[in-house]
């Protein structure tokens, strides 16, 4: 595993600004496409392209949520799943986590990386609370090897705590 994971979360607030986002995504960069709020054909020809432009630039690839059967299909489908599903699943695996009891859930699971959030302050969840960075590094401590910070993240901020293999956002990449 790198030392260090970037990871581009996607959902409907990007819109256009979803594609220079992948630009900035440096090679070998994670993309989680979320984009929940689209009507199911939407969404699967938003992730099709995605897709498209993930392969060529280097990127791995993983979808949230059910019904897109694309998510799991051979050549040219996905590289892997983001959720909270118990079983083993093929293919990279990020897993969610709030708290402790969800951070040790995506260890039993198998996950690859588990995101812990919120760290700071958001635009996506405005007035939600925030773990702050010392209860953040510790859930992290739960999980060695495999915790990614998401919420307010910037590679400033990232510098700043300690047990995190890498950072994840929205903003800081659109």
């Amino acid at each position: 595993m790198r030392a260090s994971h970037l990871l581009l979360l996607t959902d409907e607030r990007l819109g256009d600004r979803l594609w220079p986002a992948l630009e900035r995504l440096p090679r070998g960069g994670i993309v989680v496409f979320r984009h929940h709020g689209l009507p199911p054909a939407e969404r699967r020809a938003l992730l099709g392209k995605v897709r498209r432009v993930a392969s060529a630039r280097g990127l791995r690839l993983a979808v949230a949520g059910a019904g897109l059967g694309v998510a799991r299909a051979g050549p040219g489908g996905a590289f892997g799943t983001h959720g909270r599903d118990p079983r083993r699943l093929p293919g990279l695996r990020t897993w969610p986590a709030h708290d402790a009891r969800e951070v040790i859930a995506g260890m039993r699971a198998g996950a690859d990386l588990i995101l812990i959030s919120p760290l700071f302050p958001t635009r996506s969840h405005p007035g939600s609370r925030t773990l702050g960075p010392c209860r953040a590094m510790a859930l992290a401590r739960l999980a060695p090897g495999k915790a990614v910070a998401l919420g307010g993240m910037n590679a400033r901020r990232f510098k700043r705590l300690r047990g995190f293999v890498g950072w994840a956002a929205i903003d800081a990449w659109g």
